[in-house]
């Protein structure tokens, strides 16, 4: 059964995201649709900085609500600032060499939205992650469409029969269209497992970039990908 994830790019995601990369046989960037209005993970991350979770975000040049993920540019230079402020968040984490280096790998991505896709994948290498060879951007599918149709045709155009997704898509998905077309539809069971921390302050939604400077190589084992199928999942999301 392939299993298909599609997603847009994201700044240092959280471990969740990390767990549902694992799952996918096929991997697509949604990286040809706007930013939504009123903020985005995708140009920022939350960092536990001292006593608490701070933001650490990329400016974007223009309007944000009217841009394309792949066309997305920097309003300034934050490379510098960025590391200087995960110096300081992580200076007593025992890993803390091994998150900077990724942070410097990334950041050496001149396109932004290469540099959004290598926040992801670079910590999962770095981890040890099996990542699937059929990685994509949408933009480079030829398939257009919009909303959960667009979906469903990308999952078909690779021979998807499950598809999994985050939360949100419960919110427009058409989960019978999904099941009459052959595919399975499931949504993330996050572990949200915790890690020791050098410092209090545990967050299961803080960067990636947390969880390796604190564990280092043992990253991979607090990542524990499990799925609900989508009939289960709706009916617990209606309950609560």
């Amino acid at each position: 059964m392939t299993t298909v994830v599609v997603s847009q790019p994201m700044l240092f995601p959280w471990p969740g995201f990390f767990e549902q990369m694992m799952l996918a046989d096929v991997y697509f960037w949604f990286d040809d649709v706007q930013l939504p209005r009123g903020g985005s993970f995708v140009n920022r991350t939350r960092i536990v900085h001292g006593d608490g979770v701070k933001w650490m975000s990329i400016p974007v040049a223009g309007k944000i609500s009217l841009q394309k993920i792949e066309n997305l540019t920097a309003a300034e230079d934050f490379r510098a600032r960025h590391t200087a402020f995960l110096r300081q968040a992580f200076a007593a984490a025992p890993f803390r060499k091994l998150a900077l280096e990724i942070v410097e790998e990334v950041y050496a991505e001149d396109s932004l939205c290469a540099l959004l896709i290598a926040s992801a994948e670079v910590p999962a290498r770095r981890m040890g992650l099996s990542l699937s060879d059929r990685r994509a951007r949408t933009s480079a599918s030829g398939i257009g469409g919009a909303s959960w149709r667009r979906i469903l045709e990308l999952v078909r155009s690779v021979g998807g029969a499950r598809y999994v997704t985050g939360h949100g898509a419960a919110d427009y998905l058409d989960h019978e269209a999904f099941e009459a077309a052959g595919v399975a539809v499931e949504y993330m069971a996050y572990s949200k497992t915790p890690w020791p921390r050098h410092a209090p302050g545990f967050s299961p939604f803080a960067s990636i970039l947390d969880l390796i400077a604190n564990v280092g190589p043992d990253a991979a084992s607090y990542l524990r990908p499990e799925t609900t199928p989508w009939r289960t999942f709706i009916a617990t999301r209606v309950k609560t």
